[in-house]
């Protein structure tokens, strides 16, 4: 199962990324928003990522208008490792390399073609572990230690 969540600046983007998941046969849960009213991605981000550290979703899918500000919110989520992307390479090893389990986009910043393509290659990787284990074991001590 996969978290979706959008501001207003990703509602069109999470709207087709929720059809494309659904072509695959990916469950989803819809976290917001639910128009383009202007709201805060904060919070969205905040309730979309807990889907993910409560265990009740795998990763979570996230957008913003430049996809910036939503993945910082969503690092500031115990447990979450998100990644702005907008490009094939990075998307591939956020989750190779670094076992990110929440992807951002700017849904001004990446056409829709695009953003299926950087969906699928991070739903479809896996972590490669070995010495990238350290690094993100690294990573939740740091985050821990606060």
């Amino acid at each position: 199962m996969i978290a979706l969540g959008a501001d207003h600046g990703g509602y069109e983007l999470k709207e087709a990324i929720k059809k494309h998941l659904e072509h695959r046969g990916i469950e989803y849960v819809d976290c917001g928003t639910y128009s383009h009213e202007s709201v805060d991605y904060a919070p969205i981000a905040q309730k979309t990522c807990e889907k993910v550290t409560s265990g009740k979703c795998e990763k979570a899918i996230l957008c913003c208008g430049t996809g910036i500000g939503i993945s910082m919110a969503a690092n500031k989520v115990k447990g979450i490792r998100a990644a702005c992307c907008s490009d094939y390479f990075s998307a591939k090893y956020t989750r190779l390399h670094n076992d990110a389990n929440a992807l951002c986009m700017g849904g001004r910043v990446v056409g829709t073609g695009l953003a299926m393509e950087l969906v699928d290659v991070f739903l479809d990787t896996e972590f490669e572990g070995g010495r990238h284990q350290r690094r993100v074991d690294q990573i939740t001590a740091i985050e821990n230690s606060k």
